[in-house]
């Protein structure tokens, strides 16, 4: 029989990183209903008593969560531009805890490769096997990734590998705009600092959030799309699909050789 700690590590796998309480609490029960207030009524047509919400629980225009999660984006680009290494950067996001993730998260996936690399690959957030050993695409994925760079002569350690987020959401859900919102600024440090010839982003995802538009990636792959930095480097881009994507999706494997291919005559180019 497994003990609690796997079976707690099976829950938190799972994407369950909260508890309300040691027993089963039922919101729809009638003794757990918040009070509402009673509503002025005209006696004269009906004894029904109606109901109204007070106006302290009407949600407010601008939540608490919206302000917290604009001041963590404005700390965040605050304190990654204080950062001039990717050492730097690195200790700063660890110690960065304006995203929620990072307390579901085992551990922080920085980008990985190296430092001076032509090309920086950019997926969307770590899964379990990243966030158990704390590198970006080390599980099938990442094989897959790293043996089509093989076949166009690029070796991983050549290249700069990373993630939009640095912690894995629970249960490999997807993140929301506001968890990418707040990562976003770690990763265009790391772009800024490592100055590549080449971004090469993998999947709708990576490709939306880097080059801020909703297009998907059917439509963008093909095309090399130019990204700036905030010092005004000009980074010409090239989209492609997720290696995860064409695991589940092998028809599709044919496209993204093309993308590789047009990726190693680029490159030649330079």
């Amino acid at each position: 029989m497994a003990d609690s700690e796997e079976i707690l590590q099976w829950y938190i796998l799972g994407g369950v990183d909260e508890i309300y309480a040691d027993e089963p609490y039922n919101a729809l029960a009638a003794e757990n209903k918040r009070p509402c207030e009673p509503a002025v009524v005209n006696q004269s047509r009906s004894p029904q008593v109606l109901y109204q919400t007070s106006a302290a629980a009407q949600r407010p225009a601008t939540t608490l969560l919206a302000q917290s999660n604009n001041s963590a984006c404005n700390n965040a680009r605050e304190v990654c531009a204080a950062a001039q290494s990717l050492e730097e950067l690195k200790a700063v996001m660890e110690r960065f805890e304006g995203c929620s993730l990072k307390f579901s998260a085992n551990s922080t996936v920085f980008g990985y490769g190296s430092p001076h690399a032509d090309v920086m690959l950019i997926g969307e957030a770590p899964g379990a096997d990243e966030d158990m050993q704390g590198k970006p695409f080390v599980g099938r994925s990442g094989q897959l990734l790293t043996k089509m760079l093989a076949a166009i002569g690029l070796k991983r350690e050549e290249c700069y590998i990373t993630n939009i987020l640095p912690w894995r959401p629970p249960g490999n859900r997807t993140p929301t705009n506001g968890e990418v919102a707040v990562c976003l600024p770690f990763l265009q440090r790391q772009i800024e600092l490592v100055r590549p010839k080449y971004i090469f982003l993998l999947g709708g995802s990576a490709a939306n959030a880097v080059l801020d538009n909703a297009e998907s990636i059917s439509r963008l792959r093909g095309h090399v799309i130019d990204y700036k930095t905030s010092d005004g480097l000009i980074i010409p881009a090239l989209a492609s699909f997720h290696p995860a994507y064409l695991l589940r999706t092998p028809q599709q494997k044919a496209k993204a050789w093309s993308d590789f291919l047009r990726l190693q005559r680029n490159l030649s180019e330079i």
